[in-house]
C-alpha cells in the first residue's frame, strides 16, 4: 500500500499571525515539503491544479518535473488534473514527457475540479462537465495506446493521422486515477477502463464514500477486470497531530475555524465526528485510518492533506516527521497483514513494465 500527501496549493493567511506567504515562497515551500515527504519514507506526493486565487498550482507538471529532478523514489501524481478544461492532447504530451524525465515515477488523477468559473476561462460550458470528462478521457486513453490516431468528437477539433509525442515510456501509459467526491458517472468511468478510483474522502461522511467505492468495485467486476475486491482504490484524508491530542486540538482550532473551505461552518468537533478529519495523537490517526478499511475494503493508496488553511511550513514538516516516524510504519504493517494475497498492490511503472514483459514472453 502506498502512503503519501497531497496539496491543493492554497495560499492562505495564517490566522494566528496574520502573515500571508507570497506566491514565490509558497511555491518554494511546496518543493521543500515534497522532498521531505521522500526523506521521511512516504511513497507519493500529489499536487492539485487550479487557475484562480488563492491557489498557485496552474501547471502541476512543471512543478512535479522540478521535484522529480531532486528526488529518487517519490511517486509523483496530481490531485487533480482537469480533464474537462485541458486539451487531452496536451495532457497526453505533458505527462508522457514528465514520465520520461522522472524515470516512470508518474501517475495522475483526473477530475473536474471545484471551481465553476474555470470552464468559460478555457472556452467550456460547465453544464457539459460530465460529457466533457467522458469524451476527453476517451481521447486521452486512445492517444497513449495508439501510435496514429484519427478522432472526431463533440468538444474539440478532429484529429487526422495524429501521433502524440513523446510516446509513453516503454509504451506504458501513466496509470490513471479518476477522482471524485460525488459523481457516480466518474466511478463508472474508472470501472469501465479498469483504472483506479480515488475518493476524495474529505468533506463527506463515511457512508457516502462507502457507496461510491462500492459502486466502482461492482462495476469494475461487471466489466471483467477482476473481482470487486481487486479494484484499485485510493482515499484522501486530513490529519493534524501532536504527541498529546489536546495540544493538537488547541493548535489546529484557529486554522480550522478560519479555513477557506470549511471555516465559519460546523465546529471542529462536529467535523471530525462526521468526516474523516482526524485531529489528535499519532495513535488516534492510526486507529482512524485503519478503520477506513472497514467500509471501503482493502485499498491501494492513502494520501493525507497537511499543508492547507495557512499552516506554517515548519508545522507541515513536523507533521511529516510524525507521519513518517510514528504513523506510516504501523499502518504499513497492519494493512499488509490484513490484505489477502489476491488483492493487487498500487500500480507502478516498474510493476506494469514487468507485467507487459511477462505477457510478451508468453506470447513469444
Amino acid at each position: 500500500m502506498q502512503f503519501g500527501i497531497f496539496s491543493v496549493s492554497d495560499i492562505t493567511t495564517d490566522p494566528t499571525t496574520g502573515r500571508t506567504p507570497t506566491e514565490a515562497q509558497r511555491i518554494k515551500d511546496i518543493v521543500t515539503i515534497a522532498k521531505h515527504a521522500e526523506e521521511v519514507g512516504l511513497d507519493v506526493f500529489a499536487l492539485g491544479e487550479h487557475h484562480n486565487e488563492p491557489f498557485f498550482s496552474s501547471s502541476p507538471t512543471t512543478t512535479l518535473a522540478y521535484i522529480a529532478a531532486q528526488t529518487s523514489t517519490l511517486q509523483l501524481s496530481t490531485a487533480t488534473t482537469l480533464i474537462t478544461t485541458n486539451d487531452p492532447v496536451k495532457i497526453a504530451e505533458d505527462f508522457a514527457m514528465l514520465q520520461h524525465l522522472a524515470d516512470g515515477r508518474v501517475d495522475l488523477m483526473l477530475g473536474r475540479g471545484n471551481t465553476g468559473p474555470v470552464y468559460p476561462w478555457f472556452g467550456k460550458d460547465i453544464r457539459a462537465g460530465i460529457p466533457l470528462a467522458l469524451e476527453n478521457y476517451a481521447l486521452l486513453h486512445k492517444l497513449w495506446r495508439e501510435h496514429v490516431v484519427d478522432w472526431q468528437g463533440k468538444f474539440r477539433t478532429p484529429l487526422q493521422s495524429f501521433t502524440s509525442t513523446p510516446r509513453p515510456l516503454d509504451e506504458i501509459p501513466p496509470f490513471v486515477w479518476h477522482g471524485s467526491i460525488r459523481s457516480p458517472e466518474i466511478a463508472e468511468q474508472a470501472a469501465y477502463y479498469g483504472d483506479g478510483f480515488f475518493a476524495n474522502h474529505i468533506f463527506w461522511p463515511a457512508s457516502h464514500t462507502q457507496r461510491m467505492v462500492q459502486l466502482y468495485r461492482q462495476r469494475f467486476e461487471h466489466y471483467g477486470h477482476g473481482s470487486a475486491d481487486q479494484a484499485v482504490v485510493g482515499l484522501g484524508g486530513q490529519v493534524f497531530m501532536r504527541k498529546n491530542s489536546q495540544d493538537a486540538v488547541k493548535e489546529f482550532r484557529p486554522y480550522f475555524d478560519n479555513a477557506p473551505v470549511y471555516g465559519h461552518g460546523p465546529s471542529l468537533e462536529d467535523f471530525t465526528r462526521e468526516t474523516p478529519l482526524t485531529v489528535g495523537s499519532p495513535q488516534q490517526v492510526i486507529d482512524r485510518t485503519l478503520g477506513f478499511r472497514d467500509y471501503v475494503g482493502d485499498y491501494q493508496r492513502q494520501l493525507f492533506l497537511l499543508d492547507h488553511a495557512g499552516l506554517p511550513t515548519k508545522t507541515v514538516l513536523e507533521q511529516l516527521d510524525l507521519l513518517g516516524e510514528e504513523v506510516v510504519p504501523v499502518l504499513r504493517k497492519e494493512f499488509a497483514a490484513l490484505k489477502p494475497a489476491h488483492v493487487p498492490d498500487a500500480p507502478t511503472h516498474a510493476a506494469l513494465l514487468a507485467k507487459k514483459n511477462a505477457k510478451e514472453e508468453v506470447q513469444a
